[in-house]
Order: structure tokens, then C-alpha cells, then sequence
């Protein structure tokens, strides 16, 4: 057997980091259906779990690479679609006849088309904005300061998925305004706290038996 060089050969850490960041997805659009408020300002209660899906992916290009990230992203939306299938599939599957949760089985996870639609929508369009951004400032900053590329991709790609998703799911409802201005502010202070975390991850994957090492630059 050839001993493995780097992380980068080693499929397990890219399969826990896979598995959070689609075990995260579903489950912030199933938690979306509790509203919950958070310093005065309306958010759903997946907001937190959803914020995990950027530090996956950060990570992800930060230690394999931009096409790698991508194809998490493009693997991620079809794990939505096939969640929001079955889920949708459950719901319309007569229950048994002894059976009375029925109604509050279909209280949590009935979603509005608009709202699949609009969370599909913006997940596709924020996620590769991500990654995008994430590359192009790990270029320009020549793959120094991984904060300011954690940080203002993460940032950008939430506005962008802020306001695909409400508008979506919430125009000619209710005022959208506030609800993407107080998601948008929560999420930023999600990304900032995160800043740490992506740091101790990527930091622990390019350690090997001990002291520190440099991975080879990723694409």
C-alpha cells in the first residue's frame, strides 16, 4: 500500500464534510418551518443549520479545490430535490387507519411551491456565488487572508440567497423588506463567528502526523 501524502488523498475527512453539509441542507429546509426570533429580528429556525452549508464548502475549496466545491454544490441540490420529493411523497401517502398525527405531520412539513421554488432557486444561484467569490479573492489575495475570502463571500452569496428566496416565497404576501433585512443581518453575524471555525478546520486538515505541513495548492 502507498502511504497517503496529504489529506487530499484521503477520501474520509471530504465524506464527514459531504454528509454535514447535505445532512445540514435538509435540515434547514425542514427547521424553516418554525419562524423564531432572534435579537428582535424573524428568522427560520434552519438559518443556523443552512449557515453550516458555507462553512462546508469554504473548507471544501480551501483544501480540494474550486471543482471539487462546485460538485458538492450540484450534489447538494439534488439531494433537495429528492428530500423535498419525498417528503412531499410522505405527506400524500394515506395514513394508517389507527394512525391521528397525520395533521401535525403535515403542519411541519407542508411547503408551499412558491417556498420549494424559491429555496431551490436560491440555493443553486448562492452557493456557486460562493464558491466563485471564495477563488476569485483566494486569487487576487494570491491565497492569503482566508478570513476576508470566509467572510465576504459567505456574506455577498447570503444576500443573494436572502433575497432570491423572499421574494420568491413572500412577494405580494407580506412586507418582504424586513425579513430580508433581518435575515440578512443574522446571517452576517453567523458568518463572522464562523470565521474561526473554517480556520481550526482548514487548519486541522493540513496537518499531518503531528506538525504542521502545506497542502499542494488546489485548482
Amino acid at each position: 500500500m502507498h502511504p497517503i501524502k496529504s489529506v487530499q488523498d484521503s477520501p474520509m475527512a471530504l465524506a464527514i464534510l459531504v454528509s454535514l453539509f447535505s445532512g445540514s441542507l435538509v435540515l434547514a429546509a425542514i427547521l424553516a418551518t418554525k419562524i423564531i426570533t432572534v435579537a428582535g429580528l424573524t428568522v427560520p429556525a434552519g438559518v443556523l443549520a443552512y449557515a453550516l452549508t458555507f462553512i462546508c464548502t469554504d473548507v471544501i475549496g480551501e483544501v480540494w479545490g474550486k471543482q471539487r466545491a462546485r460538485e458538492v454544490v450540484g450534489a447538494g441540490f439534488l439531494t433537495l430535490i429528492a428530500a423535498f420529493g419525498l417528503i412531499q411523497l410522505a405527506l400524500h401517502w394515506p395514513p394508517a387507519g389507527f394512525w391521528e398525527g397525520q395533521k401535525a405531520f403535515a403542519a411541519i412539513l407542508s411547503t408551499t411551491p412558491r417556498i420549494i421554488l424559491g429555496s431551490l432557486t436560491a440555493y443553486l444561484v448562492s452557493q456557486f456565488t460562493d464558491v466563485w467569490i471564495f477563488h476569485a479573492c483566494r486569487r487576487i489575495t494570491a491565497g492569503r487572508h482566508l478570513w476576508l475570502r470566509n467572510n465576504l463571500s459567505t456574506a455577498l452569496s447570503q444576500l443573494i440567497d436572502t433575497l432570491i428566496f423572499i421574494s420568491i416565497a413572500f412577494l405580494g404576501l407580506m412586507p418582504i423588506l424586513p425579513l430580508i433585512v433581518g435575515q440578512w443581518i443574522i446571517k452576517l453575524g453567523i458568518a463572522a463567528l464562523d470565521t474561526g471555525v473554517v480556520y481550526l478546520l482548514v487548519w486541522g486538515l493540513k496537518v499531518k502526523d503531528g506538525p504542521r505541513t502545506r497542502l499542494s495548492e488546489p485548482a
